[in-house]
């Protein structure tokens, strides 16, 4: 997974071909890391279909303030540039990949 900043999320997300799902992420969220590992395995699994990347809200507040993110690990989808789901919290793959059916 790649991380992306403030000054690259319009190019690695707004501009990318493939839909993206970014993690909007923190260091001190234990959620956060508890989903760490279940989207590098969809990353792995949809890869071609899907880009996943992270986003450290601690780093990159123009970002986190830009979508409105409040809660740890916010989960974006975006396709097109433009967001089309929005998740709060950590899910385990099965129901992650549930609610992404169809989107990508």
């Amino acid at each position: 997974m790649t991380e992306v900043t403030d000054e690259t999320f319009a190019a690695e997300v707004l501009a990318s071909d493939l839909p993206v799902l970014v993690d909007f992420t923190a260091s001190w969220c234990p959620p956060c890391r508890m989903i760490a590992p279940v989207l590098e395995d969809v990353a792995r699994e949809l890869a071609g279909q899907l880009r996943i990347v992270t986003l450290d809200v601690d780093h990159n507040p123009r970002t986190q303030a830009a979508y409105d993110v409040l809660s740890m690990p916010t989960l974006a989808l975006f396709r097109a540039g433009e967001p089309v789901k929005s998740m709060v919290g950590a899910r385990p793959k099965r129901k992650l990949l549930q609610e992404l059916e169809g989107l990508y």
